[in-house]
């Protein structure tokens, strides 16, 4: 029997339930890492990327 679709596959399948545990988890420590990444950036880069569009300086490394 050809499976018709993802639920069919998943229902025909011994251990999926290991599989959707394992991508919860890389989900969550993918989450976490990026959360991590974003609060130990110091707060000064954040406020000059936010004021960035305010700048009227034209970057050197543009082309017009």
């Amino acid at each position: 029997m050809i499976p018709q679709n993802f639920k069919d596959i998943l229902s025909n399948t011994e251990g999926t339930g290991f599989y959707q545990s394992l991508a919860l988890i890389i989900f969550i420590v993918f989450f976490i890492g990026v959360v991590y990444y974003v609060m130990s950036k110091p707060k000064k880069f954040y406020q000059d990327e936010a004021n960035a569009p305010l700048d009227d300086e034209i970057p050197n490394s543009s082309k017009n």
